[in-house]
C-alpha cells in the first residue's frame, strides 16, 4: 500500500490551487467582447505593476467630460512591445480601442492606441506577431497596421 503524508497531500492541493488564483488575476471575464474606440487627451500613464492604466479626459457630445481609465500589462511587457512612459504625458492627443468593463463604468482592457502623430501602440502584441514599428518612428511601439485616428468621439465594433 502507498503512503501519502499529510505535508505532500496539502502540498499537492496548494498548488493546484495556486493556478486557480493566477487564473482569476489574469481573466478577461470583466470586460465586453466588443471594442469601443475614444478619441481624447491624456491625463496620466501610470505604468506600474502588475497592470499598467493609461487614463484618459473624453469629451462627450454635450461637451461634458469623462474619465476612462485602460488597463494594459505591466512595464516589462510594455517596454518590449516598445512603449514607455514618456510616450503619453499628460495632454497627449489619441484615439484609444479597448474592450470596455461589462459593468458599464469607463474603464477597458487596452488594445491599441494611435497618438494624433499617427503612432500605433499596441500594448499585448507578442514578439511571434512578427508586426514592424511604424515608418519615421523607429524607437516607437510597433505598429498592427496603418490605422490613422478618426475624428469621432466613440464608435462601437462588433468583435
Amino acid at each position: 500500500m502507498i503512503s501519502i503524508s499529510r505535508a505532500t497531500v496539502l502540498a499537492l492541493t496548494l498548488l493546484a490551487l495556486s493556478s486557480l488564483v493566477a487564473e482569476a488575476h489574469h481573466g478577461v471575464s470583466q470586460f465586453d467582447d466588443k471594442e469601443v474606440t475614444f478619441t481624447g487627451v491624456v491625463k496620466e500613464f501610470q505604468f506600474t505593476n502588475p497592470h499598467s492604466w493609461l487614463i484618459i479626459d473624453v469629451t462627450n457630445k454635450d461637451g461634458s467630460v469623462t474619465t476612462w481609465g485602460f488597463e494594459a500589462e505591466g512595464p516589462g511587457v510594455m517596454m518590449r512591445n516598445g512603449i514607455h512612459k514618456s510616450d503619453f504625458t499628460p495632454g497627449t492627443k489619441l484615439t484609444i480601442t479597448a474592450h470596455p468593463l461589462k459593468n458599464g463604468q469607463p474603464a477597458g482592457s487596452w488594445t491599441k492606441a494611435v497618438r494624433a502623430d499617427g503612432v500605433e501602440f499596441n500594448p499585448r502584441l507578442r514578439p511571434s506577431d512578427n508586426t514592424p514599428a511604424p515608418a519615421g518612428n523607429d524607437a516607437a511601439a510597433p505598429s498592427a497596421g496603418g490605422a490613422q485616428p478618426h475624428a469621432g468621439n466613440s464608435t462601437d465594433k462588433q468583435r
